[in-house]
């Protein structure tokens, strides 16, 4: 047993003189290991992973990268020249799927501010969803190319049930709040103020192969995901309104 023992912390030891002299050579002189590291020197280091080459592109091309992925994960994308032009895109959505005119959006001032009197047939309520709306209405936080994802951020002016509870979600995202990976969504969040409650990432609608192996959507949340891209062009900042998943 002594002898097992004795072999077992030789082993050890050597990977821990190996994994020291390693990060010697890759760390600056003044840098700590992260083996070294209290728990919030590593959150504050905010250490990235392995960045995909396929997210350094321009802006423009990210957010060609975006709605390729998308569409890829059976989500749909219309394309709009401003906001102004959202209650046009989404009353014609909602026509071309035969769905009823009506939606329960989330309480942000980004959708409350759209004119939606230029489509008087449209009814737009606010609040959190309760089960028996069919289409909801929501702004995203970010968009990651590397995957096609929506991030959502919860608050009060973004209902978390307004995702999951309606058969159709339609999302409102600016060019601008498209990024690379998931990293820079992240950074975008800190810059934000405190971690909200819930953040929640959007690939595709909701999909289930347990099924004989056979795609199924809408097994855990909607079965369409419909989203409206306004071409705003790159802008760094985002501000509070365009959260995302809420508690509520």
């Amino acid at each position: 047993m002594n002898d097992t023992v004795s072999a077992r912390d030789q082993i050890l030891g050597t990977i821990r003189k190996a994994k020291a002299s390693q990060a010697k050579d890759t760390q600056s002189p003044d840098a700590q290991s992260p083996d070294t590291q209290s728990p919030d020197e590593r959150i504050a280091a905010k250490r990235r992973g392995t960045i995909p080459a396929r997210v350094d592109k321009d802006h423009p091309a990210l957010v060609e990268l975006f709605v390729e992925h998308a569409t890829a994960l059976s989500a749909t994308v219309a394309r709009v020249d401003d906001a102004a032009a959202v209650p046009g895109a989404v009353a014609d959505y909602l026509a071309g799927e035969n769905l009823p005119a009506a939606v329960r959006a989330a309480p942000a001032p980004t959708l409350q501010a759209l004119p939606w009197d230029a489509r008087p047939a449209l009814t737009v309520s606010y609040g959190r969803s309760h089960g028996a709306d069919e289409v909801s209405l929501t702004p995203a936080f970010a968009a990651v190319a590397e995957t096609g994802t929506l991030m959502l951020r919860s608050g009060a002016d973004h209902p978390t049930t307004l995702n999951f509870l309606p058969d159709t979600h339609v999302v409102v995202l600016r060019a601008s709040q498209v990024v690379g990976p998931y990293e820079e969504a992240w950074d975008q969040l800190r810059e934000t103020g405190p971690i909200p409650r819930a953040v929640n990432f959007v690939s595709g609608p909701s999909r289930t192969a347990d099924i004989e192996q056979t795609i199924q959507l809408g097994a855990h949340g909607p079965r369409r995901l419909h989203i409206i891209l306004i071409e705003d062009g790159p802008l760094a900042v985002h501000g509070a309104g365009s959260g995302g998943r809420d508690g509520g």
